[in-house]
Formats: C-alpha cells, sequence, structure tokens
C-alpha cells in the first residue's frame, strides 16, 4: 500500500466545510422537524416540492427516498414494465439500469458521445425495436444531454424520455433547466451531490398531473387516502428531515453552481498545456460541474500518484454497465461500446465542490503537471510545471 508522501490535503469532496458554513440554519430546520415531529411526509416535504418544482420550472415534484427509486416510479408511471425495453447510455452508474430492471423492463444500451460523454443520439434509432418504450438520457458530470435531438427521435417513434438529471442540478440546456426537457426527470440527493440531503433522497419532475399523481401513490403503499390502497405501491418517500434541510440548501445552490464554474475556469487554464484530455461543454449546455474529469491513458498510475501527494480523486465508472456481471445477461461483449470502454479506463476526476480554494486547485494542477512531467523524463520548473 502507497504512503502519503504529502502533508497537505486536498479532499474530493468536503460535506464538512459546507456544513460548517450553513451550521445554524440547517440546525433550526431540523430542530423544527423535531419540535413538529411531523417526520413522514411532513411540511417541509410539501414545501420543498413546491420550491424544487418553481427551480426546475416544472408543474409538479414529488419527493421520493433516492434517486434511482425516482427513475424507477417514474417509469412504473408511465406503465413501463414486463415486455419493454428502455434505452439508456453505457456509461452511466448501475442505478440509472436498475431502475429499469426494477422496473421490470429490459435494459438497451447505446454508447456515449466521444466529445461529452452524454447519450449519442446518433446511436438511438438503431437501438429502437417494436419493444422499445422509454429513453433515459443521463446529463452525465453535470452536463445535459443532446435533448433536442434525443426528443426529436422520441416524438418520431412515440416514446417517453425520462431525464437522469441526477447530477445535473441547476443546469441548463438551450436556457432550459434540466429536468424541463423531457416527459419527467429524476434527481438524486444523495449526499455528495450539487444539492446533497444528510442522507439518502430523491424526486420525480415533471409537467404532467397525473404522473405526479401515480408516484405520489405509489411512494407511499399506493394510497391516495390511509388505509385506501388504490394500486400497489411502496415505501418510497422523501424524509421529512432531508426536506428540511435540502430547503436551506436549495437557497444556495445557485451560488454553489457558479463557484464550481469557476473553479471549472481555473482547472481548464491551468492544465491547458498538459497531455491530459480536458472537458468540454457543448454550446447549447450550461453545465454545473458535478465533476470535473480529465482523460489520460495514464490514468491509474496518474491517480496513485495524487493519492500520495494528499490529492483525493475518483473514478466515474471504471466499469461500464454492459460489462458488469450483473447485466451478462443482456448479453453485450467488450468492443461493444467502445467510448464508454475508452472512458472506464482513461477518465479521472479531480476534486470538485464549492468550497475548494484557488489554492487546492493550484496544488493539484501542480501536482498532474509533475507526474506528466516526470514520466515524460523532461524537466520541471520550480513549480513543478511542464517547460518547454
Amino acid at each position: 500500500m502507497s504512503t502519503n508522501t504529502s502533508s497537505r490535503q486536498v479532499p474530493f469532496v468536503d460535506l464538512k466545510a459546507q456544513y460548517s458554513a450553513i451550521q445554524a440554519e440547517i440546525n433550526a430546520a431540523i430542530e423544527q422537524v423535531l419540535h413538529n415531529t411531523d417526520f413522514i411526509l411532513g411540511q417541509d416535504v410539501e414545501a420543498f416540492e413546491q420550491e424544487f418544482a418553481a427551480y426546475c420550472e416544472v408543474a409538479y415534484a414529488v419527493g421520493v427516498d433516492s434517486g434511482m427509486s425516482a427513475l424507477e416510479l417514474a417509469l412504473r408511471a408511465y406503465e413501463i414494465g414486463s415486455g419493454d425495453e428502455v434505452i439508456t447510455v453505457a456509461n452511466t452508474f448501475i442505478a440509472t439500469a436498475l431502475s429499469i430492471t426494477n422496473a421490470g423492463a429490459r435494459v438497451v444500451l447505446v454508447d456515449a458521445d466521444p466529445i461529452t460523454y452524454t447519450l449519442d443520439p446518433a446511436q438511438l434509432e438503431a437501438a429502437i425495436t417494436k419493444r422499445t418504450r422509454a429513453i433515459i438520457p443521463v446529463h452525465l458530470y453535470g452536463q445535459p444531454a443532446d435533448m433536442d435531438r434525443i426528443m426529436q427521435i422520441a416524438h418520431k417513434h412515440g416514446l417517453i424520455v425520462i431525464e437522469d438529471a441526477c447530477q445535473a442540478h441547476g443546469a441548463r440546456y438551450k436556457g432550459r433547466r434540466a429536468g424541463s426537457l423531457g416527459h419527467a426527470a429524476a434527481f438524486s440527493f444523495y449526499p455528495g451531490k450539487n444539492l446533497g440531503a444528510y442522507g439518502d433522497g430523491g424526486m420525480v419532475v415533471t409537467n404532467d398531473e397525473r404522473v405526479a399523481n401515480s408516484i405520489r401513490m405509489l411512494r407511499n403503499y399506493g394510497q391516495r387516502e390511509k388505509y385506501h390502497h388504490v394500486v400497489q405501491g411502496y415505501n418510497r418517500r422523501l424524509d421529512t428531515i432531508q426536506a428540511a434541510v435540502l430547503r436551506v440548501k436549495l437557497r444556495y445552490l445557485d451560488q454553489w453552481n457558479d463557484a464550481r464554474r469557476q473553479h471549472a475556469t481555473r482547472y481548464n487554464v491551468l492544465l491547458s498545456d498538459a497531455p491530459v484530455t480536458l472537458p468540454v461543454v457543448a454550446d447549447q449546455a450550461e453545465s454545473v460541474w458535478h465533476l470535473f474529469v480529465i482523460g489520460t491513458p495514464q490514468r491509474d498510475s496518474l491517480r496513485k500518484y495524487l493519492i500520495e501527494q494528499g490529492i483525493s480523486a475518483g473514478m466515474h465508472y471504471p466499469v461500464p454497465i454492459h460489462l458488469q456481471p450483473a447485466y451478462a445477461d443482456l448479453g453485450y461483449k467488450k468492443g461493444d461500446f467502445p467510448v464508454s470502454e475508452r472512458s472506464s479506463e482513461e477518465l479521472l476526476s479531480l476534486p470538485m465542490y464549492p468550497e475548494l480554494t484557488e489554492d487546492m486547485i493550484d496544488y493539484v494542477s501542480e501536482q498532474i503537471h509533475t507526474f506528466m512531467r516526470r514520466n515524460a523524463g523532461l524537466p520541471l520548473n520550480a513549480q513543478g510545471i511542464l517547460q518547454g
């Protein structure tokens, strides 16, 4: 095991820093829930649903217990299940695929765009069959997928589009919020997200009143009122304490996203002459930089080096969906989705969170330059930056 050779530390995410900045407001919100003792679907849940719907520029929002539940219940609300197929991208977290499976449908994969790593619309129509019912594009790393092209294809074939916006709280596509672009959208409030709870949580947003009402029943044992069960439902409710926390944090989301954009700009400038692939944001998109992801064939060695220098770096995602043992039954093989496979081997996520300092970003960038120069056997300047 490698030992840390640096006394400096740059965490991948620092939740303590964020909590410290808003501690009084958070504590007061939690204490109010404790005072009210309305722990299950309490007043903060309804209030947060209204506030988040307004933020996403949609009519309805329904709080659930996770982003995966949000995707699954959205599929179920559109009556998608056994015998149906749902298309998504191979380069995503497994929860996207699991939501399809848990709804009873079959996962059909397409490859990612080689520039943005979101779902490649050019590959969609070839994947559509008579059993296809829906498409789940993933707004990866905080950048919306190419939704106009996806929606055009979906409309042509009569398909439902459910946005996986679990990494895209506040992102925009051609001026419109992520979550308002498809028929419905799913958000995760996992603690490390741009808008994160202090536990699990999720939300479905939509302009479809029928779908919103269906999800409200499905999340709460299938009942419209207590003990009167209309459908066979689940226990997938958003916790009131988490909703109270999220109401406080939603007020800061745009400010935090602006800080992420500033950090991304600084990374891009400092790494512009490094031999790594830098992230590209499409002209029509406004990313919220949930992750800042670079590419290099030396990914694993670079990550090990950065960890030795006290810098936490992540991999999103080291095994694409079609190569996961859990989905061996889909019949895909290595080589079927080359962009997703290459990204799984080469992409590295650098520290990214609002409270990241310029000094931290400078240090991370310097260490990347140092690693690359040493591996190339070339001289360094006093700061470890590439020369020549």
